[in-house]
């Protein structure tokens, strides 16, 4: 699979830049308001009360700010906070060096928590419930158990996949929010910001149009906002206007609707050589080159979201709003 610039999951230049436009307190988060407002509340009692906070665990689509809350949460409390994910812990060692690393309140962030293999959440119960770890000592008879107190602390975990979350996992969270996509008000205003951090002049007609490609998602925003701003400092005089951003993400292969062209291969692909669908997903995949899971994981949400395509039973349709797009007449199923 390319490398999409309208991935929303983080490419390989993205985590240095991420880091210097995260925000640090909640008053600086764009968006998820309702989020933000329950986490005050929690946060200001856990305060009050001089208590660490409920586990919170974070789920929705990439690229909406998962991680930067998380260090929202632990600036908010006044902590440290100590980053991991599910696929980098393979054994219990290592999940008890690092819990018993911790500072006394520190938040503990796990990215990909839903990818902890069964072993390893087994070991992280009790430290979530009771802050105690219990580790076996030696092998068949003369094995036994010794369990060590644990500071208290906040596990924040993250995860695109909330249903690949086990149950007994999922009930030892207190805070669960799920991050929606972001309108295009909130966008807007997330590349106004990121523009100032950048040093870049912008206006608003051009913050606007780069919003509107970019999916409901900021990481896309910021990454199309970089990509644009070398064509204002190549081709123009690095003024970001509506004119220089349009033909920038024209040139980038970004239409209107966030549409790129692996997406206009798809949709066209179904069009021209199956009337518009039904038709199998693995029929899809070999008619343009992809593998099955790659379109179902990666390409189609985004499509599925916004009305262009349809699953049925006998396979994937698309839509009347497809030719619209596309200016091409309806054919008579």
């Amino acid at each position: 699979m390319e490398e999409r610039v309208l991935s929303g999951e983080a490419l390989m230049n993205d985590q240095s830049f991420e880091q210097s436009l995260r925000p640090q307190t909640l008053s600086q988060y764009i968006g998820q308001d309702k989020i933000k407002n329950n986490l005050s509340v929690f946060i200001e009692a856990a305060k009050m009360r001089k208590e660490t906070l409920d586990h919170v665990l974070l789920y929705g689509p990439p690229g909406l700010g998962k991680t930067t809350l998380a260090v929202v949460i632990a600036n908010e409390m006044g902590v440290g906070v100590r980053t991991t994910s599910g696929p980098a812990i393979e054994r219990p060692g290592d999940l008890a060096a690092i819990l018993t690393s911790l500072e006394p309140g520190e938040v503990l962030f796990i990215d990909e928590i839903h990818r902890l293999p069964r072993a390893i959440e087994e070991v992280l119960y009790p430290a979530m419930e009771d802050y105690c770890l219990d580790i076996v000592i030696g092998k068949g008879p003369e094995a036994r158990s010794v369990r060590l107190d644990l500071p208290p602390f906040t596990l924040v975990g993250a995860t695109t996949r909330a249903g690949a979350i086990s149950a007994p996992l999922r009930d030892r969270f207190g805070v669960l929010s799920r991050l929606e996509y972001y309108d295009e008000q909130q966008l807007t205003d997330i590349v106004v910001r990121t523009a100032a951090i950048l040093e870049t002049e912008i206006d608003w007609n051009g913050a606007v149009e780069i919003a509107r490609r970019s999916r409901g998602t900021p990481r896309i925003a910021n990454r199309l906002l970089r990509r644009v701003r070398d064509f204002a400092q190549v081709r123009g005089d690095g003024i970001i206007t509506l004119s220089l951003a349009d033909e920038a993400l024209e040139l980038l292969q970004v239409d209107k609707l966030g549409l790129d062209h692996i997406d206009h291969k798809l949709l066209t692909g179904i069009i021209e050589k199956f009337r518009g669908g039904p038709v199998g997903l693995d029929t899809i995949a070999a008619s343009i080159g992809e593998e099955s899971t790659t379109i179902e994981d990666v390409y189609e949400p985004y499509l599925l979201q916004i009305g262009f395509l349809q699953r049925t039973p006998r396979g994937r349709v698309v839509t009347n709003q497809v030719y619209e797009h596309f200016k091409l007449t309806v054919p008579d199923k």
